[in-house]
Formats: structure tokens, C-alpha cells, sequence
């Protein structure tokens, strides 16, 4: 484990599923030095004022089966907080409407991601919880790293609010017509992965969210029990992949952002290195298809209503492909 109070990793940042990804994308020697530069197991002062600024955080975490969720938390700006480089502190908790509801003990492993829809800034911090109570919890942070703008739609926040109660439906174990049609018209969507560690990576084992966009329709809905979308060029980190290599569990959460609606998908996810199919999705480097065990819609459950704002360049340069 890393030391307290100590800045930067003493070994590669990476685990295996993380390298085996890396060396079948061809970035593993490209990559090796940058990681153990940029993921650090503190965060920089510019991490915590923003994490301070924030008004949500997208969560991802392991509920009592094993199953990672992606969800997010909601407050005033300043709910998040750090009181040291090595230390998080969320005054929030995800309610009983949420699947996640509970899942926040000590000793669980998180991954959080601050992203401001405004600016397209986003900053990941992933650990485990050190405290607990009934108003937040905190995380020791093992991974502290940025991330590009890339494919993020910029959203400004609005007056409005979602007073109502949030409500949630009744889970269902495959997608009805209204939730193929959210997804398919989404332009983003956050994924949860999780890596339990093989006893000598402690410092990479956890759970991870991520951010993932692009044009409405780049995530196809095959049929009611399957998704499929498109990996496009990043940071060539592949936390996601690289857990999905060793654990294909995933959770997805797909925000309707002018509603506050949450629908969360759990399932199975496979990466497809080639594929007949990539021609459908310009652009692509490889594609990921998800198998669909679980879906859960929760009305409201995001505060605050956004207004969509200008896409991303780096999704315009993407190109086209048909919508579902």
C-alpha cells in the first residue's frame, strides 16, 4: 500500500488487466512512463478546489452482490471537500431510491469522478471508505489523476429544480421502449468497473467510474438485452477496459439531464477487438457490447435541471453513424 502522505506511486500505477489492454492497443510502452508521472495517490490543490466547486459527483461503487453501479451524488458546492491531499469528504449518501443505497461502508472501494458540464474539466479520485456516517463518508485516496475534455457535451445549470420526491420503478431484467429510446438518443452515459486485485497491485485495485459520450446514437441498442458502443481514442490509460478485462461486470448510468431521470443498467461487458460491426461506428477503435441483466429508471433523482450546451470538437470529429 502506498504510504500516508505520499505523492507519487512507487511502481506502475497500472494492474494487469490495465497492461494486458494496453499492450493489445499498442500504447504500453508509450504509456508506462506517463502513468507513473500523472496518477498520484494524493490530490493536487487544483483537484481539491475543484472537487470543492462542484455541485455533483458521479460515484461508482460495489453493491452486496458484487455488482458495480454508477451513480450521482448531489449538494450545495462545498459537499465535497478536502481537508488534506490524501483525504475526500462527501456530505452525501445514495437514498434508499438508488441502487447503491447502503453500499457505503468502510473499507468499500470507491471510484469518484468530478465533472463540470460548464468548462468540460473532469478529475478522477478512486480509494476506499475510511469514515462513515449518517450525513457522508470519506475515501483515502489511492489514485488521483485528470482527465482530458475529450467527447463531453458542455451543460450550463438552470434555475430549475426537481422538487418532487425521486421515485423509483420497479428493476427490470431487460430495457422496455422507453429505456432503448433514452439510450439511444444519449450523448453521454457513466460507467462503473471494478478490479479486486491479485495481492500484489493493492495500490490499483478498486472500483472506477468514467465518463463516456459522443453522438446521439453512439451507444447502439441491439435488442432488450444488449448494448453496444463504440471506444474512441483517450488517454490510453484503459481503466476501463483493463477492468473489464479481468471482471467484465459494469454498471451504466444514462442522466437525463433536463428531467433529473436515472436509469441504471447492469450487466456484462465484452471488448470486441474486431468486429464486423465496427464499420457502423466511425471513428472507433474497438467496440464494447454489454449483455443486460439488470435495469433500474429512477424519476427525479437528479436535483438541478442542466441545459444542453455546444458538443464536444473531438465528438465532431468522430463522424456518423446511424441512430438505433
Amino acid at each position: 500500500m502506498t504510504a500516508p502522505g505520499q505523492t507519487s506511486l512507487p511502481a506502475s500505477p497500472f494492474h494487469a488487466g490495465e497492461i494486458a489492454v494496453q499492450t493489445l492497443a499498442g500504447s504500453r510502452e508509450a504509456i508506462a512512463d506517463v502513468g507513473a508521472r500523472v496518477i498520484r495517490a494524493a490530490m493536487p490543490d487544483q483537484h481539491r478546489q475543484f472537487f470543492a466547486q462542484l455541485p455533483f459527483l458521479v460515484v461508482g461503487a460495489l453493491d452486496a452482490r458484487g455488482q458495480p453501479w454508477a451513480t450521482l451524488l448531489s449538494g450545495t458546492p462545498g459537499f465535497a471537500h478536502a481537508p488534506d491531499p490524501t483525504l475526500l469528504r462527501v456530505n452525501a449518501l445514495p437514498p434508499a431510491t438508488d441502487p447503491l443505497h447502503g453500499a457505503v461502508t468502510l473499507g468499500a472501494a470507491m471510484g469518484l469522478l468530478g465533472i463540470a458540464p460548464s468548462t468540460r474539466r473532469r478529475n478522477r479520485v478512486n480509494g476506499q471508505v475510511v469514515d462513515a456516517d449518517g450525513q457522508g463518508f470519506a475515501i483515502r485516496v489511492a489514485q488521483s489523476f485528470g482527465n482530458c475534455p475529450q467527447y463531453i457535451r458542455q451543460r450550463d445549470i438552470t434555475p430549475q429544480r426537481h422538487d418532487v420526491p425521486a421515485q423509483a420503478e420497479r428493476p427490470r431484467a431487460s430495457l422496455d421502449d422507453d429505456a432503448q429510446w433514452q439510450i439511444a438518443s444519449a450523448d453521454t452515459f457513466f460507467i462503473a468497473t471494478h478490479y479486486a486485485g491479485d495481492g500484489t497491485t493493492e495500490h490499483s485495485a478498486g472500483t472506477d467510474v468514467s465518463h463516456r459520450g459522443g453522438k446521439p446514437g453512439f451507444v447502439r441498442v441491439d435488442d432488450a438485452n444488449t448494448l453496444t458502443w463504440p471506444d474512441f481514442r483517450g488517454n490510453a490509460y484503459y481503466n476501463t477496459l483493463g477492468n473489464l478485462h479481468v471482471n467484465p461486470r459494469a454498471g451504466l448510468v444514462f442522466v437525463d439531464f433536463a428531467s433529473g431521470d436515472f436509469l441504471h443498467v447492469a450487466g456484462d461487458a465484452e471488448i470486441l477487438w474486431h468486429d464486423e460491426a465496427m464499420s457502423g461506428f466511425a471513428g472507433a477503435q474497438r467496440l464494447v457490447r454489454m449483455r443486460v441483466r439488470e435495469v433500474r429508471r429512477v424519476r427525479g433523482a437528479l436535483p438541478a435541471a442542466w441545459r444542453d450546451g455546444d458538443a464536444s470538437p473531438s465528438v465532431e470529429r468522430t463522424g456518423a453513424w446511424p441512430t438505433a
